[in-house]
């Protein structure tokens, strides 16, 4: 393959492990690398944009190999890639990687994760995209994570990639000799227990702290072939996950089923 121009981004920082990984490995391979993301974590923020303040963005090659070159930004995840895309970059990469995040991206959490906020934001600009994460927090070894993340993207640049689609990869966190098979799967129905851990400060005042654990429910999923594993499913498998995605939001159900909306107003 020819060398690509690869942007990546991610949510947890430019200090991290992961993205660091990804950009290396992306680096020998042979493809320019350019790095934009979050100087600090900006995990759980979603597609949240700064609109009340500046972003500010500093070098940070030497976080990284040789030949990357690399920006910590003040802003989110989606920030990052406006800013790469508008700014910093003389013009659109061939390929924009997020990752590897430091947990998963399962189901749909994937409405508020800053790791695929800042993939979709390439999706929405007709760029391939591919969301990357280990599916634990613990996991610190990310060094098969980073060749498998390129080995996909690079077999999907030289298929058919459509403008609409959002690639989102999860790694269970073991050996590679542990690891199953990669698999095409569905978006999981993510639930949580007890979302708030209610608690009181010095003062005597409460305040409430978002804690709350994931069912693993390895059946709920949404739309997709009826063969397809949840996404949930494949991780328990010890296999990687492979979604694809679209930011096309509409109801995809029975119309006939849509509420009957009268109003009437004076």
């Amino acid at each position: 393959m020819h060398p690509l121009s690869i942007l990546i981004s991610n949510d947890d920082g430019v200090f991290a492990d992961g993205i660091r990984t990804l950009a290396n490995e992306a680096s020998s391979r042979g493809h320019k690398v350019t790095v934009v993301c979050p100087d600090q974590e900006r995990s759980a923020t979603g597609h949240g944009l700064t609109l009340q303040a500046p972003i500010r963005a500093e070098r940070a090659d030497e976080l990284f190999s040789n030949g990357i070159t690399a920006w910590g930004c003040n802003g989110t995840p989606a920030d990052c890639i406006k800013l790469a895309l508008y700014e910093l970059l003389p013009k659109k990469p061939d390929l924009i990687l997020s990752g590897i995040n430091h947990g998963p991206n399962l189901g749909t959490d994937v409405f508020c994760s800053g790791t695929v906020a800042a993939a979709l934001e390439g999706t929405l600009e007709g760029i391939p995209a591919m969301a990357v994460s280990v599916a634990s927090f613990q996991w610190r070894d990310f060094t098969y994570s980073g060749k498998l993340a390129l080995a996909i993207a690079e077999n999907a640049i030289a298929s058919i990639w459509p403008k609409s689609l959002l690639l989102n990869l999860n790694i269970p966190p073991c050996t590679k000799e542990e690891m199953s098979s990669l698999k095409w799967t569905r978006l999981s129905i993510r639930h949580y227990e007890e979302q708030f851990s209610k608690r009181v400060d010095p003062k005597g005042n409460p305040y409430y702290w978002l804690a709350g654990e994931a069912i693993n429910d390895l059946e709920a999923a949404g739309d997709g072939p009826s063969d397809w594993p949840s996404d949930v499913a494949q991780i328990d498998s010890l296999g990687p996950s492979l979604t694809p995605i679209q930011p096309d939001l509409f109801w995809r159900g029975d119309l006939a089923q849509l509420p009957e909306i009268k109003i009437k107003i004076n």
